[in-house]
């Protein structure tokens, strides 16, 4: 990420949900669309293919950036480390996250591979896939991926049932 990039992210609304931070920086990462470069300039259509490549991969190596600044920032003091090539994608994650635990990195490991598995089946997968159909870059279509997780029906169920868990265990602490 540029530092304006890291600035925007950080610059985001304290009170702006994390999800709703996700979504925002990775629309404004899309400028920088290879496929909506190509696509204005006239590319082939039997080469859109390899624009959208480098896009999902450019992607795919920012996220762990802007989620960790987003976090960072959201829930502790802003200072995120930078990232680490020696280590792998989930452990450099974890660092920028804040955790230098060899076991929580194991777990972050776990976690994102078992919600890599994503075919089409849900609101997000559903949501990027429709997007994307209209021939909208990764940027736009993860974006609207994004939107769809972030709905009560979908990922923010997630939180809400971690919220209910903290809650119980509150209520047995007190007992």
């Amino acid at each position: 990420l540029t530092e304006d990039e890291e600035k925007f992210i950080t610059s985001l609304p304290s009170d702006m949900h994390p999800m709703t931070a996700l979504s925002t920086s990775v629309l404004a990462l899309q400028p920088k669309s290879k496929f909506a470069k190509a696509y204005a300039d006239g590319a082939h259509k039997s080469e859109y293919w390899k624009h959208t490549l480098e896009d999902v991969l450019d992607l795919t190596a920012k996220l762990p950036r802007v989620a960790s600044l987003i976090y960072r920032t959201k829930y502790h003091d802003g200072r995120c480390a930078k990232p680490d090539s020696s280590l792998d994608y989930s452990a450099n994650f974890s660092r920028m996250l804040g955790f230098t635990d060899p076991k929580f990195d194991e777990l972050m490991r776990l976690y994102l591979t078992i919600h890599s598995d994503h075919e089409g089946g849900n609101v997000s997968a559903h949501a990027t896939h429709l997007v994307g159909s209209a021939l909208s870059d990764p940027y736009l279509s993860f974006s609207a991926g994004m939107n769809g997780l972030a709905g009560p029906l979908h990922g923010l169920a997630n939180q809400e049932v971690l919220q209910w868990v903290v809650e119980l265990q509150a209520e047995f602490d007190r007992r």
